[in-house]
């Protein structure tokens, strides 16, 4: 009795872990990219509209986005932390309005990083 019940808790477990595998590549889809002007040193994460940003190279991208992430409060969040964004996307893109309104301040910010090193 004891052994069958351990087995059903096992097949429950593997088919929970497999519903997690493949709900993790329906998210992926739906990923937020964001390209940057320059890499990013060392591989970083933060949490920016709610959802996690991982950063490596001159790309960062949120795999599992919330309904706010793709937003532009969201890139000034990114290009705040690890500098201006050439390119913001998901499902569709941010404009280049909106991309200018995104690095505002992180171009016055590595602006005034240069003005100070000189």
């Amino acid at each position: 009795m004891i052994a069958v019940a351990s087995m059903k808790l096992r097949i429950l477990a593997a088919c929970a872990a497999l519903a997690t595998l493949s709900a993790g590549q329906a998210f992926a889809d739906d990923g937020i990219t964001a390209k940057l002007a320059a890499p990013v040193g060392e591989k970083t994460r933060f949490i920016a509209g709610g959802a996690m940003f991982y950063c490596e190279g001159d790309t960062c991208v949120a795999l599992t986005p919330t309904s706010r992430t793709f937003a532009t409060a969201t890139c000034k969040a990114i290009a705040d932390r690890v500098g201006a964004v050439v390119a913001f996307s998901g499902r569709k893109a941010l404009d280049d309005a909106k991309l200018a309104d995104c690095n505002e301040k992180a171009l016055a910010k590595a602006g005034a990083s240069a003005l100070a090193g000189k």
